[in-house]
């Protein structure tokens, strides 16, 4: 079995969000597959098996199977054109548990097209300035994520959010995000320990509820954004009503043979 390690929502190895990409000749077990990913040891490992009009597609993280997930979604749509397993001009088709995912290739680009994830206003977490360490100016959540809006990029980058007391929240994760000083229109991070993710670096699905809160708030539809992890990475984001376009590059960085 032919594993690969691909950087997605970057052009440069080790920045972006690693991810695993594994293409199965036939089905294995979901125990095995969760095992993997946790030998992986990545944000999440995406499993792929071909059907008659694209492949099905899974995501685990180390710990726990997601419904939704962007950057491992790209990083098969990556590897599916890399190892021509599709051509140029083919639309990658993935059959997932949120529904029919597609992506596009556009030279170095890849785009793809997600379910949108709008947030509602909703009170205040108890304790949230104890949790984050600053009180946010805004709290919203959809059927995933809390997002926290902040006044300033300086405050989202210099977070240091108690990560035990953040897995206690009723949420798959915690999105934080304030506008962008310069290049960009807004910057985010996400952290996701319930779910076995400490930070993650680039959160395509994330964007899924950003570009309709950035919406709301600039009468704007497509944005740049940057992701200020660590790692670092840029999502393109045009919200198109109920869908959500997804852009980013990604590249490969390991090509591995499990026994």
């Amino acid at each position: 079995m032919i594993i690969f390690k691909v950087d997605a929502f970057t052009s440069e190895p080790y920045r972006g969000n690693p991810a695993g990409v594994c293409i199965l000749e036939a089905d294995i077990p979901d125990s095995d597959k969760q095992n993997i990913a946790m030998e992986m040891n990545l944000s999440e490992t995406a499993f792929l098996q071909k059907r008659n009009d694209g492949y099905d597609l899974r995501w685990f993280t180390p710990a726990a199977e997601v419904e939704l997930c962007g950057h491992a979604t790209l990083a098969s749509a990556h590897i599916l054109w890399e190892e021509s397993l599709l051509g140029a001009n083919d639309e990658a088709r993935f059959h997932t548990l949120s529904g029919l995912l597609t992506a596009r290739k556009q030279g170095s680009w890849m785009t793809m097209d997600f379910p949108a994830e709008p947030e509602v206003e909703t009170v205040m977490p108890p304790d949230i300035e104890r949790v984050l360490g600053i009180k946010p100016v805004y709290a919203g959540k959809n059927r995933f994520d809390f997002i926290f809006e902040f006044e300033s990029e300086e405050q989202v980058k210099d977070l240091r959010p108690d990560l035990n007391l953040l897995a206690i929240l009723d949420c798959r994760g915690v999105i934080v995000t304030a506008p962008a000083r310069d290049d960009y229109d807004f910057v985010s991070r996400f952290f996701a320990p319930r779910v076995g993710v400490s930070e993650d670096p680039v959160t395509g699905s994330a964007h899924c509820c950003l570009g309709p809160f950035w919406e709301k708030r600039t009468g704007e539809k497509a944005f740049r954004a940057f992701q200020c992890s660590a790692r670092g990475g840029e999502v393109s984001v045009t919200v198109e009503g109920e869908r959500v376009l997804l852009g980013g590059r990604a590249v490969t960085v390991m090509e591995c043979r499990m026994r």
